[in-house]
């Protein structure tokens, strides 16, 4: 039996090494943690199962039979955070670049069936030089094995994406259909095609940082939702998400105790909308007042800066913010605006997360690129995404709500549950200089002052219909509050709202507009 065990153990010892000791040095050369390290850091400490140590490869061309390392360049398991289980995989760049084969593919895939057999989520740490090319078509078709179950596990378990070296080629994929993706500034990068394909193909010259960095992706792309100065952020940042999350589409979304006033009055509320209803003002500066202070967690923070969403607790319980952000194109929704906040809105629909909605929006973005770029099945998006939740839906409107916009934005009309306005709001087809040049342009153009007589008629319009009450009076608005209450109303209203159930029309799925 010692014989044996001592085997065990010089196995065991191959495996945590990896690559080996040189390859471990130059992996910290470049600033990066290896596998095992990521996943030590990540995990409650203790808490690791190691699944799958000693697979190996079965490739036995190009010499490939003699370079065999236990593991084959992934390390997988099981774990918890914050004492919650969690299955985590991570690409080991130490052996053979951490290229995926038959066999590693394997392991992620075992991996993921049983996640989704138990109900919990599972976290992908990607740093690998992509396919083996080695094994060929063995390699590609792991990946399209990991594809299928990704898409599978889609709305049933959360799935989050580490990115924390090269990801290229096919290998991109996972990623993409996976709800979040955090990456490294400076040393993630993700692209179909490198630069140097593109430049033999379209004769463009670009870094990789410019094609695929962290921050490329984060701002340009939206191809990433978190953005990280180190490793060590990214992987405190994936624990910080979780904490918001449920294990599965199952549960509820994990409650803690408020840590702030419920029925916390704020004053201050009231001088944040500017009288000026053209001047901008930041909207996060009243999700920061109405959220349970500090527990704000914005997604995709530079991308798309007109709408904001992200995570928050109200009441110690997790819900989703979505908010029209008037300091930016003057929180007017364009393409991609449009498709942040559906995707951000299912996501939260499939996971129980209630949706908290700040409205204040002049409309759709125009201009001649937004049409041709499909603002209208872009913008359908949002709208979509609205209409099929069925999680608890709390609007606020702040001050504009025009046009087809306040249609989409949460809107009674598409099932919203609880509608508040502001004494501020405008509720209207368009503001009341659009309007008033359509509904007096014969009398401005036989007046006597047509100025002075457009800007009575703007006031008059203003007075009579940019204002909360004649939706309030239709129903389309359950009560107009005092901006100071806010936090209280939308306590209740989610309080109330907590045993809410919804359903859709019996269906395989719907087409929503891609």
């Amino acid at each position: 039996m010692d014989r044996k065990l001592e085997l065990l153990e010089d196995r065991d010892r191959q495996a945590r090494l990896g690559g080996g000791e040189a390859r471990i040095r130059e992996q910290h050369g470049r600033g990066k943690l290896t596998a095992r390290e990521r996943i030590d850091f990540l995990l409650d400490p203790g808490s690791f199962q190691e699944t799958g140590r000693l697979v190996v490869h079965d490739c036995h061309d190009f010499g490939m039979d003699e370079k065999r390392f236990p593991g084959d360049g992934v390390v997988t398991g099981h774990g918890t955070v914050d004492g919650r289980q969690v299955f985590v995989f991570a690409q080991d760049f130490t052996v053979f670049g951490g290229s995926l084969s038959g066999a590693n593919a394997q392991k992620i895939c075992r991996l993921m069936d049983m996640a989704l057999k138990v109900g919990a989520p599972v976290i992908g740490i990607n740093d690998s030089g992509g396919a083996r090319i080695q094994e060929g078509v063995v390699s590609l078709g792991g990946y399209a094995d990991i594809f299928l179950r990704n898409t599978l596990a889609s709305g049933v378990i959360p799935q989050i994406s580490a990115v924390l070296g090269p990801c290229a080629g096919g290998a991109v994929y996972s990623p993409a259909i996976t709800d979040f993706i955090l990456m490294v500034e400076k040393t993630s990068h993700m692209f179909v095609t490198g630069p140097e394909v593109i430049k033999t193909v379209t004769h463009e010259e670009v870094s990789f940082e410019d094609l695929g960095g962290a921050r490329t992706h984060n701002q340009k792309s939206g191809v990433a939702h978190f953005l990280c100065p180190g490793e060590k952020e990214c992987l405190t940042a994936i624990r910080h998400l979780l904490s918001y999350l449920p294990a599965n589409n199952m549960e509820d979304p994990p409650a803690v105790a408020p840590s702030d006033p419920i029925d916390r009055i704020d004053p201050e509320l009231r001088e944040l909308i500017p009288e000026n209803p053209n001047k901008p003002y930041d909207i996060k500066e009243i999700i920061e007042r109405v959220a349970d202070r500090d527990t704000f967690l914005e997604v995709q923070p530079l991308y798309a800066p007109n709408i904001v969403v992200g995570f928050a607790r109200v009441a110690g319980k997790p819900v989703g913010i979505v908010a029209n952000q008037p300091a930016f194109l003057a929180g007017t929704l364009d393409i991609a605006a449009s498709i942040k906040a559906a995707r951000f809105i299912r996501f939260c629909d499939c996971f129980n997360i209630p949706l908290l909605t700040f409205e204040d929006v002049p409309g759709f973005l125009p201009g001649t690129q937004q049409e041709w770029g499909g603002i209208i099945k872009h913008g359908a998006k949002l709208l979509y995404a609205y209409c099929e939740a069925t999680v608890p839906k709390v609007t606020v409107i702040t001050r504009k709500a025009y046009g087809g916009a306040y249609d989409v934005m949460s809107s009674k009309h598409i099932r919203g549950d609880v509608n508040f306005a502001y004494p501020t709001a405008e509720i209207a087809v368009m503001g009341p200089e659009g309007a008033v040049n359509i509904l007096y342009k014969r009398e401005i153009a036989a007046a006597a002052d047509p100025a002075a007589f457009r800007q009575e008629k703007i006031a008059e319009f203003r007075e009579k219909f940019a204002n909360p009450y004649v939706a309030a009076e239709r129903g389309y608005i359950d009560e107009v509050i005092d901006p100071a209450q806010t936090r209280p109303k939308v306590v209740a209203a989610l309080a109330m709202l907590q045993t809410k159930r919804d359903t859709n029309p019996p269906k395989k799925h719907g087409n929503i507009p891609l």
